[in-house]
């Protein structure tokens, strides 16, 4: 079945939440990231590419290398966030997409809008937040 997304459409907390229109919304928003993130992804390949160990100055040269090693960091950010919108496009297939993976409750279109990659309502969030930095203090 072929949603057709109105072009001003914006979710709202007023209609039923996760309804086709709404999961086409969001399905796009995600494919529109994904798509953004492999254009970069090419463009730092690219430049990476291009740029070789030639310049003459150590300085220069160190620099050079540190831009690099930044660009790999995130290159690698953004592979991880690939995986993460593939798998909330999953979710939206199998119709658990917007539902927190641990209370089953709706995560919220607001919560939803800012991450669409979320898997935890924000109170779920909150918690897991709150027992990692009473783990990392011990």
């Amino acid at each position: 079945m072929t949603v057709t997304l109105p072009p001003d459409y914006r979710p709202t907390e007023d209609e039923a939440f996760m309804n086709e229109t709404m999961k086409e919304y969001f399905r796009q928003k995600l494919l529109r990231w994904r798509s953004e993130l492999l254009r970069e992804s090419d463009e730092t390949l690219q430049h990476l590419q291009e740029g070789g160990m030639q310049e003459p100055d150590i300085a220069d040269r160190a620099s050079a290398e540190a831009d690099r090693a930044l660009e790999l960091r995130t290159r690698d950010r953004e592979r991880k966030l690939i995986a993460k919108i593939d798998s909330a496009m999953q979710r939206i297939e199998d119709d658990s997409y917007g539902y927190c993976e641990e209370t089953g409750e709706p995560i919220g279109v607001r919560r939803l809008e800012a991450r669409p990659i979320a898997t935890l309502s924000i109170e779920a969030q909150e918690r897991h937040e709150r027992l990692e930095r009473t783990h990392r203090e011990d």
